[in-house]
């Protein structure tokens, strides 16, 4: 388990603001908003990060059934808050076996959402036809949100994007076939909206999808 920043587009080290500059860097991709480290998953965990974000952190809520919080992350500094956030969560998936599911939010160029989609980033871009009808949509902070296939993900996983209050939302399923959970009437909850019924969120092990 990582226990330093990293840049959220590639996974490698980055250099604190210093002298030479005042912005994080990246050897590959210059100026970033550092990853977080990941630490298992807590409510104690979640606050912080909520209370930090500056874009919505995004969760099934209620989870459904036999679903769990398995992890969190985002990318961003104290100076910055988090520009990025990562939710993870898993359960019975609806063929049968365990579904994995991803749900990052992030300011344009950040690349997080892109990094654990597998594609090239930062941002989701022509792999995504808006042209024609979403073939999915769910409801983010009580708002019909469409989210379009995300083309040339790897084939283990289902990737979906689009936009909700005016930034990238990603959803990305384990194993690919979990991807028919997004076609069900999905609810998300901006986590830092929900405030103390978020002390009763069932947590699981940590998500090794957030260590990718």
């Amino acid at each position: 388990m990582r226990g330093e920043p990293s840049c959220p587009k590639c996974g490698g080290r980055v250099r604190a603001p210093g002298l030479f500059a005042d912005s994080w860097q990246c050897d590959v991709h210059g100026t970033v908003y550092p990853l977080q480290p990941v630490i298992p998953p807590s409510v104690e965990a979640l606050g912080v990060v909520v209370h930090r974000a500056r874009v919505p952190v995004w969760m099934p809520w209620p989870l459904p059934v036999g679903w769990l919080f398995t992890g969190v992350t985002y990318a961003g500094d104290d100076r910055s808050g988090g520009r990025a956030t990562a939710v993870a969560c898993s359960g019975p998936g609806p063929l049968g076996g365990m579904g994995e599911l991803l749900l990052v939010a992030e300011e344009l160029g950040v690349g997080l959402g892109a990094r654990y989609a597998g594609i090239d980033g930062p941002d989701p871009g022509p792999a995504i036809c808006v042209d024609k009808p979403p073939p999915t949509k769910l409801l983010a902070a009580g708002r019909p949100t469409p989210l379009w296939h995300v083309a040339d993900a790897p084939e283990d996983r289902a990737v979906f994007a689009g936009e909700a209050l005016g930034l990238w939302l990603w959803a990305i399923v384990w194993p690919e076939q979990s991807g028919l959970l997004l076609y069900d009437e999905v609810v998300l909850t901006d986590l830092r909206d929900v405030g103390a019924e978020m002390e009763l969120l069932p947590c699981g092990a940590l998500s090794p999808r957030l260590l990718s």
